[in-house]
């Protein structure tokens, strides 16, 4: 017997709001699985009040012990990895083992972020004033907003707030109101880890009201934001009004080149991964594929085939290798997309099927041109574009020739060539020989061109840098 959870707003440790949205599952039409608010400016305000009575006494405690608490919510995570896994496939849809993969990954970064709680140190430096000594220390920024999206909603919540938490920062988090399980789990992890009331909020609501109200309050000194480029880019406009701290991670129309020497089995399985893996609802995932003439036939055939093993299902079905889109909304977006393919001339190779749920099987697209809107607007869904190159030169550029910019791959075995294209080409993340998505924590992570704000790299030992200011002290021994 499934249940439904009923969630609030968390703010100052407190629960708030009455339950007006519900969040059925997308593969079990008519599956309640939770009950949402839905906040307002005034609910931002107190849950930005909030946080910025609690972070002074958060940021005092000192790195080591923030770390510890990170630590110990990472580790609560692993050991509920089971019963989280399952609430984020019923919410979000993608398969138990892809669920539980993300779970993971949000445990193993607060892990991360609290060992990083003992290296936050500064630098000494030498000086030319005689009997001086200087060193930097970092500071926190204080308030910061954090607008997260539904496709990965424990893992980004965790990526974002995590390097916040251990630089001293408290945090306003915006959530996705179609995902909000597993935040609410995210946040009893931190609570019973020992977190104090006020370090870590939650509000619920509209995106246009929520983040705005959190963009525009003058208590919140940085906004962190994943999703769209249009609402990613207006954030920017609204934060560079108030000379706040912003960093964005947007939109992606990711390319896979692949060059005649490849395996074609083994390029259509790195792609498949990249194009129909997490029902392709990810802003790294494989859009674009790229062939060479000599692989292009062949290469193609294998991806057709290698479409046929992703056929959507339940994601909690252990068989099951792509679960359902998120919403209706998006499924429709897919959907228009296809049609538009087809109108532009291009050719659809896929086994939709009508059934209750919000099921699309793989599409490869074939017979497109670059200039097709298919080859240049984001999908995010699972449909990957098959795109002619006359020579390797003719890929790169192919390739680079984007509004976006923030993973790219190459399937060769050719040295030269793997050097000549990570030199050449327009994004943040390179993959050889490997699927478009997936990062590892350790590692930055960003975008170019309208995929990012090209500032701060989130991830890794860098993220903290986003969430602190540099203070230089200068102290003279007489």
């Amino acid at each position: 017997m499934t249940t439904s959870h009923d969630i609030r707003h968390i703010i100052g440790g407190q629960r708030f709001g009455t339950p007006e949205q519900r969040r059925f599952n997308p593969a079990r039409p008519g599956e309640l699985v939770a009950t949402t608010p839905v906040g307002d400016r005034e609910t931002v305000d107190k849950a930005v009040r909030a946080a910025h009575d609690a972070q002074r006494d958060w940021a005092r405690i000192g790195s080591v012990a923030r770390g510890t608490i990170l630590t110990s919510a990472g580790d609560i995570l692993a050991r509920r990895a089971d019963e989280i896994s399952a609430d984020l496939t019923r919410e979000e849809g993608k398969t138990i083992a892809e669920a539980r993969g993300e779970v993971m990954r949000a445990a193993e970064t607060l892990r991360f972020y609290g060992a990083e709680g003992r290296r936050m140190n500064g630098e000494t430096y030498p000086s030319a004033a005689p009997d001086t000594f200087v060193y930097s220390q970092r500071e926190p920024l204080g308030v910061v907003g954090l607008i997260t999206p539904w496709n990965f909603p424990i893992a980004i919540p965790v990526w974002k707030a995590a390097p916040a938490l251990i630089s001293g920062n408290a945090v306003v988090v915006k959530a996705a109101g179609i995902t909000p399980v597993s935040l609410w789990h995210l946040a009893h992890a931190l609570e019973e880890a020992g977190l104090p009331d006020g370090v870590f909020n939650i509000v619920f609501g509209s995106g246009g009201v929520i983040g705005d109200a959190l963009v525009e309050h003058d208590d919140v000194s940085a906004i962190s934001f994943t999703g769209s480029t249009s609402v990613g880019q207006s954030i920017q406009d609204k934060a560079a009004a108030r000379r706040i701290r912003v960093q964005t991670e947007m939109g992606g129309k990711n390319a896979l080149v692949v060059l005649d020497d490849a395996d074609p089995q083994r390029a259509a399985e790195i792609a498949s991964a990249g194009a129909f893996g997490l029902t392709g609802q990810a802003c790294t995932a494989t859009s674009r594929v790229i062939c060479t003439p000599g692989i292009l036939n062949e290469f193609t055939d294998a991806l057709v085939a290698e479409a046929e093993r992703y056929r959507a299902g339940d994601g909690l079905d252990a068989a099951t290798r792509m679960g359902p889109v998120v919403s209706d909304s998006q499924l429709e977006t897919d959907r228009d997309y296809l049609r538009i393919a087809e109108d532009e001339g291009a050719r659809i190779v896929s086994q939709m099927v009508e059934r209750d749920g919000l099921f699309l099987n793989p599409a490869v697209v074939t017979g497109a041109q670059r200039t097709h809107r298919i080859a240049r607007e984001e999908v995010f869904g699972p449909v990957a574009t098959v795109l002619a190159a006359t020579d390797f030169e003719d890929a790169i550029e192919i390739a680079n020739d984007s509004q976006y910019g923030l993973s790219a791959g190459l399937v060769t075995n050719n040295a030269r060539a793997i050097h000549r294209f990570a030199n050449s080409i327009q994004a943040g993340v390179v993959k050889v020989n490997r699927p478009t998505g997936g990062v590892d924590l350790n590692v930055p992570f960003g975008g170019v061109k309208n995929s990012s704000t090209n500032t701060y790299r989130e991830q890794g030992a860098h993220a903290v840098d986003f969430f602190t200011w540099t203070k230089s002290v200068y102290i003279g021994i007489d």
